[in-house]
């Protein structure tokens, strides 16, 4: 077991789920709150994604794919409160509980991801130059807020999974990868502008195929683009594979020994409903820490475990909670392989 490993959960439902009237409950049946909660299981670090102007009621209807269709019921979603001060209120908590920090700016008004990258509406008619001021612009408050409030983030993601690139269609991968590495230098500039020792991470999706990941990665790398970490998500569920961590093992020295970064899993998740095949996952996931060629591997970030598929709009089966009650909600045994590994008893 490595002391630095990041064992993170991604909470960015848990202050829209309160005030709806959920709480969460330990072990025992007591009455903790999500952070703690998690916090308790192992968990030592929080991520928080951040919306340029996100809706005040924290939904957004998706556009539906054929992908969003096969594993979701509709397009309503929800976002949790996800506007700059809810993230500041949040973190300020999570300070409170001496954990470390991961901001997670998504550059958009809702969720990014490789099919959406959408531009914020209040920026939609300014032209490449004025979305590198935007962008900075943003950066720069949210970071200053954080400031202020007497928080320094250990890691802030610039994008979120950007495989695709980022304030489409301005910033393609495909069409235009100098602007998108160009913007995404941007935000990496304003972090280090507010918060110097802060580590930048960018972050992909389908970390597990390394055709995905250096699609991406030469491009940005041949535009000189600046990171200081390299995320992935990891979600075998998704693709309908099931973990296998030996390969799994091999992508992870690829991408190590060709990019030369150090390597988070900025997402991981498992069924809600399968709790021993999502302890393994985590579990088998957390010995690669110790296997990666030079120890690139530092760790990974539940997204999200505080919530159940049962209570979410589009029926996300992701999390790792269960209802134990009226609006009660406790974690499942799959968040333990975060304690069980801190005592060097993960199998």
């Amino acid at each position: 077991m490595k002391d630095d490993t990041i064992l993170g959960v991604d909470l960015g439902w848990a202050s829209q789920l309160e005030s709806i009237g959920f709480q969460w409950v330990d072990e025992a049946g007591k009455c903790t709150d999500a952070i703690k909660g998690a916090k308790e299981m192992g968990a030592n670090t929080v991520r928080l994604r951040v919306f340029v102007d996100p809706p005040v009621y924290g939904f957004w209807v998706k556009p539906k794919t054929e992908f969003h269709e096969h594993i979701m019921k509709g397009g309503l979603v929800m976002l949790g409160f996800c506007d700059k001060d809810s993230v500041v209120e949040m973190a300020k908590r999570v300070k409170e509980q001496d954990m470390k920090l991961m901001i997670d700016f998504h550059y958009s008004d809702h969720f990014a991801d490789p099919m959406f990258q959408d531009t914020p509406k209040a920026w939609e008619e300014d032209d490449f130059e004025g979305l590198k001021k935007k962008l900075a612009e943003h950066t720069r408050d949210v970071m200053t807020a954080l400031k202020e409030a007497g928080i320094t983030p250990e890691y802030v993601q610039v994008g979120n999974e950007v495989n695709s690139g980022i304030l489409l269609p301005v910033g393609s991968r495909t069409e235009h990868p100098k602007e998108m590495v160009e913007l995404l230098n941007t935000g990496y500039d304003a972090v280090k502008e507010i918060s110097p020792k802060t580590c930048v991470i960018t972050h992909v999706s389908m970390g597990h195929m390394w055709n995905v990941v250096q699609d991406f990665f030469d491009v940005f790398n041949k535009y000189q683009g600046k990171t200081d970490m390299i995320g992935l998500s990891y979600y075998p569920a998704w693709v309908m594979e099931r973990h296998n961590p030996a390969e799994f093992l091999i992508t992870l020295n690829q991408i190590a020994a060709t990019y030369e970064k150090p390597i988070v899993l900025s997402e991981i998740g498992g069924y809600d409903y399968e709790e021993k095949e999502t302890y393994e996952l985590l579990a088998d996931t957390l010995e690669l820490v110790n296997k990666v060629n030079g120890g690139a591997l530092k760790g990974m970030v539940y997204w999200e475990p505080e919530t159940v598929s049962s209570i979410m709009p589009d029926g996300y089966p992701l999390g790792a909670a269960k209802l134990v009650g009226e609006k009660k909600l406790q974690y499942t045994n799959a968040l333990s392989a975060y304690r069980d590994y801190q005592k060097g008893e993960v199998r």
